[in-house]
């Protein structure tokens, strides 16, 4: 079973830049695709961004597209979400999560998530 850890989170100023990491431990994480998810408080938990298992390809949610890049580095076992030009919107708990089944080529859908880690809290604010 994988085991996640998510940091990074800070407080920030808008416009500023972070990155999460999400340490994965357990049976071939390099096979699972992994996503990034974000719940503000009285909001229900969304998708931010996917990745498939080899890291070719990548999808992301329309609210951060073109400010967010996920990557990963599966020799480290490691799950990254650079965050750019943060607005106080983005404002929440970021969690990643792994894919149910193995997705080594692409992205697996919002729905295909399980066995998120605890969070890591990010704040936008001047």
């Amino acid at each position: 079973q994988l085991q996640l850890v998510e940091s990074g989170g800070d407080l920030v100023q808008p416009g500023g830049s972070l990155t999460l990491t999400c340490s994965a431990t357990g049976y071939a994480p390099d096979y699972y695709g992994f996503g990034w998810f974000r719940q503000a408080p009285g909001k229900e938990r969304e998708g931010v961004a996917g990745i498939s298992g080899k890291g070719e390809a990548t999808d992301y949610a329309d609210p951060v597209r073109g400010r967010f890049t996920i990557f990963r580095d599966n020799a480290k076992h490691e799950i990254y979400l650079q965050m750019n030009n943060l607005r106080p919107e983005d404002t929440a708990t970021y969690y990643c999560a792994h894919s149910r089944t193995w997705f080594p080529t692409a992205v697996p859908p919002w729905s295909y998530y399980t066995s998120w880690g605890r969070g890591t809290q990010v704040t936008v604010s001047s």
